[in-house]
């Protein structure tokens, strides 16, 4: 605020300077049109009724009316019989020059301008030196009146010509340089901001053109709706095209609805106003009335909201606040010079035009800061979205080595899965093998079973048979010794000589014992071998549970080291229904395991032992088997009822026997339970009740 005012005091001290020495005897002005309603009425008129002033400088505000001016120059001014008016103000519309008789001199004014004329371009005659001083003039305009009058000499008339032109060539020249080269900017960017600030500058250049009477000679000549009409017209669009170029350019819609609001409102009254010049509706009086109160409103309001803006952080807000303010400043010193408190001169008669460029330049450096904040912003976008897409691409990373460790997880699990079902597949193999193989043991255990029964239910009286013959040989030994001659006696003699029968007698008797034992043991074999065999059975039957650990131990013995002891306490069991070939798999499963644990340690174990006891306990028996081997932890322990846990190396168990025993036991409704500790042996112990409920095994 303290650059605004020091701005201010600098303006106003600018302006008091270069003030212009006029040479008049007397100017007097009279508004009684009334009064006065001629030329001739005003010659005449009472001189007490006419407003004397001691500068040459009108001004009347506000005034629709035409008025006469009287004058009377300087004798001194006229040279070489002429003198040279000046009325310095494009704007006013008619001007009409009369010497003291009532001649018509000169027209002036924006309506008299010709082309071929340049000097009524500027408002310029000649006077002639008729011998009176006196001259009266008539004025019609519209809007402020301000008539600034001067009588110049030639050389400072061309002077100043030269300097109006110098002045708006270089105006028109910053104008048509911004234009350029924010239109440049606007189709390379395409940011409708710059289109709407290339469009504004245009528009103000076209006013300052206009308010200049460089369009009013050059462009529109003969046309006198545009010559009255064109300064009103510009006016409006300039300040449509503003408010609109300034909402935008403010962001004053993203920040405050209510005050974007206020500034389309007054648009909308703008192109009312617009209308009405270019059609002629209503008089022209009331519509430059409503035009001069919104022009005093509308600069304020620019004001404000680019302060509103500014405070709410939008940088370059601040450009276009001093360029708002500057034009205000303008604008109170053309108010005081109109008021005549300043005086007229160069600087104040082209103040608008000096603020013009200013507001063109500063708001272009406006845009300019524009591009640098969009600039820095896009890079600092830039920065953050390469953070952003460094996080995601280390995300990237992290969920790939994540999918890469589920991917293997999951790969390991289905390989998992697939050794498992291949086990499966081999147990399920096997135990059809098992099945086959037990359908062909019970054949070949059937079909050898009546052999060696044939064999061992005639070892006995083959025995006897014998005997019999052997007491026949030593009758006839006992006989022949009494009875046979000596040679006959040589000759038999010499018999069992050369027969052995000594060795014969004695080698029967051990034919005969071993085999009796080959025919029991054979006739055991067999036994377990069809008690075994019954796997694939479906029939709950009462069976003897000795007789199926027994036929277990007879198969095992193959395969047992021999320095494992088998212990057997059994109790007095009744008969227990059950599958016989599922019960004697758990058997043959759980005494197997016993001698892999046993085995498997043979040369740590003193006394390598499998327990099998069995008691009644009412409705149940119960077996125990058990082995003094290595044991097994807990974590074990916790497991070996689990399908394809095992832990045998690769090939050498599938981990399912245990699984497979559970699954028998759990079907019979008995229970199993494991008694074990590390380096203490194992023992499981089963329970089945005598009599099942259901008369089938699914």
């Amino acid at each position: 605020m303290r650059k605004i005012l020091l701005y201010l005091i600098f303006l106003i001290a600018l302006a008091s300077c270069s003030e212009r020495q006029v040479d008049f005897d007397y100017i007097g002005y009279s508004l009684e049109s009334e009064k006065t309603p001629d030329l001739k009425a005003f010659m005449t008129q009472d001189p007490d009724s006419v407003i004397q002033i001691d500068e040459p400088y009108i001004s009347l505000g506000h005034y629709e009316k035409e008025f006469y001016i009287k004058m009377a120059v300087k004798e001194e001014r006229f040279i070489d019989g002429e003198a040279l008016i000046v009325f310095n103000n494009p704007m006013l519309t008619d001007i009409e020059i009369f010497d003291q008789d009532g001649r018509l001199v000169a027209e002036l004014g924006r309506l008299n301008f010709k082309k071929e004329n340049y000097a009524s371009f500027f408002n310029t005659a000649s006077l002639p030196d008729t011998g009176s001083s006196v001259f009266y003039v008539r004025i019609q305009s519209f809007g402020s009146v301000t008539v600034p009058i001067d009588i110049v000499e030639e050389e400072r008339f061309q002077l100043s010509i030269d300097e109006r032109n110098v002045l708006f060539g270089l105006y028109f020249g910053i104008v048509i340089a911004m234009f350029f080269y924010n239109l440049f900017l606007w189709v390379s960017t395409k940011d409708k901001i710059y289109g709407l600030y290339i469009t504004y500058i245009f528009v103000v250049g076209m006013t300052q053109g206009i308010i200049s009477g460089y369009l009013d000679v050059y462009l529109w000549p003969e046309s006198a709706f545009l010559k009255q009409n064109s300064y009103f017209l510009s006016t409006v669009l300039v300040n449509i095209v503003g408010i609109y170029y300034s909402l935008k350019f403010l962001k004053i819609g993203e920040i405050n609805k209510k005050y974007c609001n206020i500034g389309l409102s007054i648009i909308f009254i703008y192109c009312l106003v617009f209308l009405a010049f270019l059609f002629d509706i209503g008089s022209i009086n009331s519509r430059v009335r409503v035009l001069q109160v919104f022009l005093g409103i509308v600069p304020f309001y620019l004001l404000f909201i680019s302060i509103y803006s500014f405070r709410n952080g939008y940088r370059p807000a601040k450009f276009f606040l001093i360029s708002w303010s500057l034009l205000i400043l303008g604008m109170v010193i053309f108010l005081l010079n109109d008021l005549n408190v300043l005086p007229n001169n160069f600087f104040t008669n082209y103040i608008f035009t000096f603020g013009s460029a200013a507001e063109a330049l500063l708001l272009s450096f406006a845009l300019a800061d524009k591009i640098n904040i969009l600039k820095k912003e896009k890079e600092k976008e830039q920065a953050e979205r390469l953070i952003v897409l460094a996080e995601n691409e280390q995300l990237v990373r992290e969920q790939n080595a994540m999918l890469e460790d589920k991917v293997r997880i999951r790969t390991d699990e289905l390989e998992q899965a697939l050794r498992n079902l291949q086990n499966t597949q081999s147990q399920l193999v096997n135990q059809e093998k098992m099945a086959s193989l037990g359908q062909l043991t019970a054949g070949i255990a059937h079909e050898i079973n009546n052999p060696i029964n044939f064999v061992s239910s005639n070892i006995m009286p083959l025995k006897r048979d014998i005997k019999d013959i052997m007491e026949v040989i030593e009758f006839y030994r006992t006989t022949g010794i009494k009875e046979f001659t000596p040679a006959s006696l040589k000759e038999a003699k010499q018999l069992e000589e050369d027969l052995e029968l000594e060795y014969v007698l004695e080698e029967v008797d051990q034919l005969l014992k071993g085999m009796d034992d080959g025919a029991r043991r054979t006739v055991e074999i067999v036994k377990g071998l069809r008690l075994f065999s019954r796997v694939d059975e479906q029939d709950m039957k009462k069976v003897d549970v000795h007789d199926g650990i027994n036929s277990t131990i007879i198969l095992l013995n193959s395969t047992m080291p021999t320095r494992i002891r088998i212990i057997r306490d059994f109790g007095e069991l009744p008969m227990v229904e059950c599958l016989a070939g599922k019960i004697n798999q758990v058997f043959m499963n759980i005494i197997n395991n016993a001698v892999h644990a046993l085995a498997d340690h043979i040369d740590t174990i003193s006394d390598p032992k499998i327990e099998l006891r069995t008691k009644s306990l009412g409705d149940f028996v119960s077996i125990e088997i058990s082995d003094n081997g290595p044991g097994m932890p807990e974590h074990v322990k916790q497991r070996i009822f689990e399908p394809f846990f095992t832990t045998k190396a690769v090939g050498k168990g599938t981990g399912l026997g245990l699984s497979i025993v559970y699954s028998i036991i759990e079907n019979h409704k008995g229970t199993l339970e494991v008694i074990t500790e590390e380096g203490q042996g194992t023992t499981f112990k089963i329970t089945l009740p005598i009599y099942q409920s259901s008369q089938r095994y699914e």
